[in-house]
């Protein structure tokens, strides 16, 4: 992000796209510091949320339902395997891949990066009351959904 004294014009500050990308950049920062506490990063977050609510899957799934790009779902799930907060079992249908399983020790640092994103966003939208928060999130999930749409 620019240095605070920095006076952008003002037809900048009235850009939506360059207060989105102003803004993501410093809840980037946020973020990475939050879950640097408890020695993660964002694909670690992704991977165990992913696993709690979808379940154990291959690591394939996992890259589409969290989506982290299959070149780096393996190191991933080696880091979290690392750290005993995922296992690998063979899948019993196809052995020639694997499940990824959250473990309880995955689970309870799930709590705890969850407690860290949070601390995050809390940060972040500090200068917004509720309502304008849960209407920030609504309008950037309209305008996301929008523009994830396959063209056709």
């Amino acid at each position: 992000m620019e240095h605070p004294s920095a006076h952008p014009p003002g037809r900048l500050r009235t850009t939506p796209s360059w207060l989105l990308t102003q803004t993501a950049a410093h809840a980037a920062r946020l973020v990475t510091a939050a879950l640097g506490t408890r020695h993660a990063r964002g694909y670690h977050y992704r991977l165990l949320a992913t696993l709690a609510e979808t379940g154990p899957a291959s690591q394939a799934d996992l890259g589409r339902h969290s989506g982290i790009d299959r070149s780096d779902i393996v190191a991933t799930v080696n880091d979290l395997a690392d750290r005993h907060l995922v296992r690998r079992q063979p899948d019993p249908t196809d052995r020639r891949r694997n499940i990824v399983h959250i473990t309880p020790t995955g689970q309870r640092e799930l709590v705890h990066l969850q407690h860290a994103l949070d601390t995050a966003q809390d940060t972040l939208l500090a200068p917004l009351n509720p309502t304008d928060r849960h209407e920030l999130v609504r309008l950037l999930d309209l305008l996301l959904n929008h523009h994830s749409k396959p063209e056709g």
